[in-house]
């Protein structure tokens, strides 16, 4: 570590801005990477596996700790409590780092913030489990499974039982598990500047690990690369960052090349970008100035002509759209639980209320966008969930009550994901079962 800055703390500040805060994981991070882009690769990757660790399995760490404080958790000042679960993390998940070390910085840490009098607590309590953790015990799997799985791979509850409910015990516990992993930059190839052998082979001579998808053959894995914007392939607009669920939107929506496409819900501009490498024309739309900047800012760095963008509430009707778009991509706000492997707080801030709202919303959404689908049309409708209330039930409602058709994806999709549901026109990816995100999509045609 540099003796300009104490990575621990820039840590500690973090969490308390994400945990006890209403900042989201991913931001923060994107943020003080950002900031610190002059520190070294490995103090960089320090501070975001110590960070982005301790946010993904914060339930598990207060239990460890509830096993050996006086105090429980929930009752200590916050920085002592975000303090020790970052050390316990270092302690049970990073065993390179020494254990004296550990508890000496965070007991320099609670001193420097003020809190001179519960340094020996910390340093107690961190002492007691690195010596004792070969005894921590978990809830009882056959006994108590949703308990089990909630403490043992740091879910609520209420997320836990509903999986359960949905998808089965095993499924759940896939799920789960795969979003504790690391999770590796999938890029998807700008065609319109290079094919997909070009950029594998730049990004290479760049450095930078290549794997191939097994979906999709302009997706890829990258890795052992310093920070995107050092990268001039990234630079010079030649990919994108977007998992592989996300390209199979524009993939299964059969865009052509005469196509005037409108993305209702745009930002930060992957699907639309990805469309207009197919399409005469996109329109990308969201809710916000910010939003829209961001679209923006793609737009920009990967040197696209076909897309124009609009300010614009999805829930609101836009008479001069009506009857104009050949396809319509609807990827809609949600509860986002088939992402908690990358923004890993959604899974602590959603509550039961939210998700329903979601529900509700993206049957609005739906109801107001469909008109701007021509006859004939195709509307595609996706989330980044797991959740059947939001997917399935909702494609369902949708059929139900309007002049749409179901279509199936199996002319556009790899054999790998074919299945009896892609042939009714829907897909519904897992986390842990396939290699990608949590995602649902569905194809609609207008009759």
């Amino acid at each position: 570590m540099t003796n300009q800055v104490n990575s621990r703390e820039i840590v500690l500040d973090m969490l308390m801005e994400i945990i006890e805060g209403e900042k989201y994981s991913h931001k923060v991070l994107q943020t003080t990477l950002q900031k610190y882009q002059y520190l070294d690769k490995v103090e960089r990757a320090f501070i975001s596996r110590l960070c982005t660790g301790t946010v993904k399995r914060y339930i598990t760490l207060d239990y460890m700790i509830n096993g050996f404080a006086s105090l429980p958790v929930k009752k200590m000042k916050p920085l002592i409590r975000n303090l020790l679960r970052m050390s316990v993390y270092q302690i049970l998940y990073m065993d390179q780092v020494p254990v004296f070390a550990i508890c000496n910085e965070a007991v320099k840490l609670a001193k420097k913030r003020g809190f001179q009098k519960l340094s020996g607590f910390v340093n107690g309590i961190l002492r007691n489990i690195d010596r004792n953790k070969a005894t921590i015990s978990f809830p009882n799997k056959e006994s108590e499974p949703v308990r089990y799985l909630s403490v043992f791979y740091s879910v609520p509850e209420w997320i836990v039982q509903d999986m359960i409910n949905q998808y089965g015990f095993l499924t759940a516990e896939k799920m789960f598990e795969a979003s504790l992993k690391e999770k590796i930059t999938t890029i998807r190839c700008n065609q319109k500047k290079n094919s997909p052998e070009q950029l594998k082979s730049l990004l290479e001579q760049e450095g930078v690990r290549v794997e191939d998808s097994i979906y999709l053959d302009y997706a890829f894995k990258i890795s052992d690369y310093d920070y995107l914007d050092k990268l001039e392939t990234f630079r010079q607009g030649r990919f994108t960052i977007q998992d592989v669920s996300s390209m199979l939107v524009c993939q299964v929506a059969g865009i052509e090349e005469k196509d005037f496409v409108i993305d209702v819900c745009a930002a930060p501009g992957g699907k639309a970008l990805h469309a207009a490498e197919r399409a005469a024309k996109v329109s990308a739309r969201d809710l916000s100035d910010y939003k829209v900047k961001l679209i923006e800012e793609n737009i920009l760095r990967l040197d696209f002509t076909n897309i124009e963008t609009k300010v614009w509430d999805a829930t609101v009707l836009d008479p001069d759209m009506i009857g104009k778009a050949d396809v319509v991509i609807a990827d809609l706000p949600c509860s986002g639980l088939g992402v908690i492997g990358k923004k890993s707080d959604i899974k602590y801030k959603l509550t039961q209320k939210q998700q329903k709202e979601l529900v509700e919303l993206q049957r609005l959404i739906l109801h107001t966008v469909k008109d701007y689908v021509k006859k004939g049309g195709v509307l595609i409708y996706s989330t980044c969930t797991v959740n059947q209330e939001e997917n399935l039930d909702n494609r369902n409602w949708f059929l139900k009550h309007y002049d749409f058709r179901c279509d199936s994806l199996d002319p556009y999709l790899p054999d790998q994901l074919k299945s009896q549901t892609t042939a009714e026109g829907y897909l519904q990816l897992i986390q842990g079962v396939h290699e990608t995100d949590g995602f649902f999509l569905s194809r609609f045609v207008r009759k």
